[in-house]
C-alpha cells in the first residue's frame, strides 16, 4: 500500500491512543505516522524485508502495550504508539499486491518476507497494488477518524489524501519513468536499484 494509507492508519491509531489513553496529542501522532512509515526505510536495501517484521514486529509493540497500560504516560503511550504502527505496516502490505514494479500485472507472488517463517509470504491483494483506487478508498476510510484530533492534524490529513489521489492519477506512469531514469544511470550506480526497477 502506499505510503499515505500508511500514515494514516497511524493516524487512526493515534486517534484511539489520543481517546482513550491520553497523554500529549502531538507526541503521540507524531509517534503514529514515525511508526507507520518507519518500514519502508528499508526501500532501497531489501524492502519488505529488512525493516518488515509481521511477525516478530508484534513482540516488541506488544510488551509496549503492555507497559503502556501499566504506567500510561506519554512516553509510553508514544512508543507502544510507534511499535504497533511499525507492526502493523508489513500486515497492511500482506494484505496488498506483490512487491514489483508492476504490481497490476500480478506477476510477484512475495508480498512481505516473514523472518518467522523464513520465506516471503504471498500478497493476498485485497487492495490489488500500492496506488490503486482501492488503496485510495482505504486511504480515506482510514482518514476519517483523525478529523476529530486537534489542529493542525484535519488539515493534514487532508492534504495526505489529496496527495495520494495524484499519486494514485500517476502511479502506472510513474512506473515507465523510474524504469527509464533506472536504466539511463550510469553503470557504477545500477547495482544500488533495486532489480524490479529494471522490469
Amino acid at each position: 500500500m502506499m505510503a499515505m494509507t500508511h500514515a494514516l492508519a497511524g493516524l487512526l491509531l493515534a486517534t484511539f491512543v489520543v481517546q482513550l489513553g491520553g497523554g500529549d496529542p502531538a507526541t503521540v501522532v507524531a509517534a503514529a505516522v514515525a511508526g507507520s512509515v518507519f518500514p519502508d526505510l528499508d526501500i532501497y536495501a531489501g524492502h519488505r524485508k529488512t525493516l518488515h517484521f509481521p511477525v516478530f514486529g508484534w513482540f516488541p509493540a506488544g510488551l509496549a502495550v503492555v507497559l503502556a497500560l501499566a504506567i500510561p504516560t506519554t512516553a509510553t503511550l508514544a512508543l507502544a504508539t510507534f511499535l504497533v504502527a511499525a507492526a502493523l505496516h508489513p500486515v497492511m502490505d500482506l494484505y496488498g499486491g506483490g512487491l514489483e514494479l508492476r504490481p497490476w500485472e500480478g506477476r510477484s507472488e512475495k508480498a512481505v518476507y516473514s523472518h518467522y517463517h523464513g520465506r516471503w509470504l504471498a500478497p493476498r491483494r485485497l487492495v490489488p497494488y500500492d496506488g490503486s483506487p482501492r488503496d485510495l478508498a482505504l486511504a480515506g476510510v482510514l482518514g476519517v477518524p483523525a478529523l476529530t484530533l486537534p489542529e493542525p492534524v484535519p488539515p493534514l490529513v487532508v492534504v495526505t489524501i489529496v496527495v495520494g489521489g495524484v499519486y494514485v492519477a500517476l502511479r502506472k506512469r510513474l512506473a515507465t519513468v523510474w524504469s527509464q531514469v533506472a536504466r539511463a544511470l550510469p553503470p557504477e550506480l545500477r547495482h544500488h536499484v533495486p532489480e524490479r526497477f529494471y522490469e
